[in-house]
């Protein structure tokens, strides 16, 4: 009996209470995190318009709130602009075809980032600022289909810091994307003041390079662009007027690429007015600039319109040694496209002189580099070259056999008339080559 008492005592006090205790605190707990979970799952309002909203309101709202009026009405403004061109645009054009301005995030967050910037700026005078951070966002807006955002940019640089460095890398690239609109007029004008600017302050643009320099590089497009209308109606005299006061500006710029490009541009102009002597000085400087840069491609064209002023002159051994280093350095240096057209030329060269087999050769060189190349164009012109010299060469074997009518003459005569329906032009100018005496 005391065993049994002894094993009694030894039993744990309880343990329906202890466990039942266990069980309470771990539903309490289960219930605790459920609550907590719960709690977690509530967004504020601020993060439920986030997801609501478009892009385009959160942004607005968020430099509401900032206090920024000013810029959000100068994005707004620009919103409305991007939808109002894509009204007027007509369907399946680029502009249609492009993103929306309000889906485009990253474009949306930069304006309104450096936007609230550039007001903040203004409430403290500090236009410096002001401008730098609207030339930067100029500078964003690059692509192409963008360029209307850019100079936006750009002009609103100017208006508060006109005297400024970035308001005069702000003209420079003014300068530019009028150029590339084809509003030459205002191109000039703000190249012209970017220059004076430039001058005055010693400035580089964003890249290192003098600001001046690359408005000049810029103003000689420009009068080469104010030049092709003149040119277009054979108003010469006009012409050479604007080409010179351009390459003034491409001396000045320090470019030599630049000056070697204008010098052959006048050198060509002076070549289609007849004034072959002054053509040739300028295709000259242009042979020595580009020689010096190493430029394959300007010295070849050079090469090419100087053959042409001399071929002018009548003077056949140097045309054919001009057009021959054309082909040189062509070859030399890969250029395909530029061998194909030197192959051209110099049967052309041939052609004129009516020595149509040597011109044939050329022309079929001339074809087999426009087959490598897969130029259709190009491909197409060296065919109707190759079949007109070989037609002449055979019309001229025939008509002097004709003429000549000596028992040799009469025996390829007949011989060419019984198998003409057997062969093509080819196989026929192949073997009058074979057969002549």
């Amino acid at each position: 009996m005391n065993a049994a008492a002894s094993q009694r005592h030894s039993a744990p006090f309880l343990p329906e209470i202890t466990a039942n205790r266990r069980r309470c605190t771990q539903f309490s707990r289960r219930k605790q995190q459920k609550t907590s979970d719960k709690s977690a799952q509530i967004l504020s309002k601020e993060e439920i318009s986030l997801f609501r909203n478009s892009m385009k309101q959160n942004i607005c709202v968020q430099m509401l709130q900032e206090g920024f009026h000013r810029s959000f009405s100068e994005l707004f403004f620009l919103l409305s602009s991007d939808q109002d061109r894509r009204a007027a645009a007509e369907p399946g054009s680029a502009v249609r075809l492009q993103t929306p301005l309000d889906q485009q995030q990253d474009q949306l967050e930069t304006m309104r980032l450096h936007l609230s910037l550039v007001e903040q700026a203004e409430r403290t005078g500090s236009w410096s600022v002001v401008c730098e951070q609207r030339l930067f966002l100029g500078h964003y807006f690059s692509a192409l289909e963008n360029l209307w955002l850019s100079l936006h940019f750009y002009q609103r640089c100017v208006e508060p810091g006109g005297s400024s460095r970035p308001a005069a890398e702000a003209r420079g690239c003014m300068a530019e994307l009028y150029l590339q609109r084809g509003e030459l007029e205002q191109a000039q004008q703000q190249a012209e003041l970017c220059i004076q600017q430039a001058e005055a302050g010693g400035w580089l643009d964003s890249a290192g390079q003098p600001l001046r320099l690359r408005a000049r590089q810029t103003l000689w497009r420009v009068y080469s662009r104010l030049a092709d209308a003149p040119l277009d109606a054979e108003d010469y005299d006009e012409a050479l007027t604007l080409l010179h006061k351009g390459y003034s500006k491409a001396i000045e710029s320090e470019d030599k690429q630049v000056e070697g490009e204008a010098s052959y541009r006048l050198g060509l102009t002076y070549q289609s007015a007849g004034d072959h002597d002054r053509a040739k000085q300028f295709f000259n400087t242009s042979m020595q600039i580009f020689g010096t840069l190493q430029d394959a491609d300007g010295l070849g064209k050079c090469y090419k319109a100087m053959g042409k002023c001399i071929e002018s002159e009548g003077n056949v051994d140097e045309t054919v040694d001009c057009l021959e280093r054309f082909v040189d350095i062509s070859r030399s240096n890969g250029l395909q496209h530029n061998l194909a057209d030197a192959y051209l030329c110099l049967g052309n060269n041939y052609y004129t002189r009516r020595q149509y087999q040597r011109a044939a050769e050329f022309f079929l060189q001339g074809y087999e580099v426009a087959c490598s190349l897969e130029d259709v164009a190009l491909l197409q012109r060296a065919q109707v070259l190759v079949a007109g010299a070989r037609a002449h060469s055979l019309i001229r074997k025939y008509s002097a056999d004709v003429e000549s009518a000596t028992p040799a003459a009469l025996r390829r005569l007949v011989a060419w008339k019984q198998t003409r329906t057997l062969q093509d032009c080819r196989t026929a100018a192949a073997w009058y080559r074979l057969t002549d005496t």
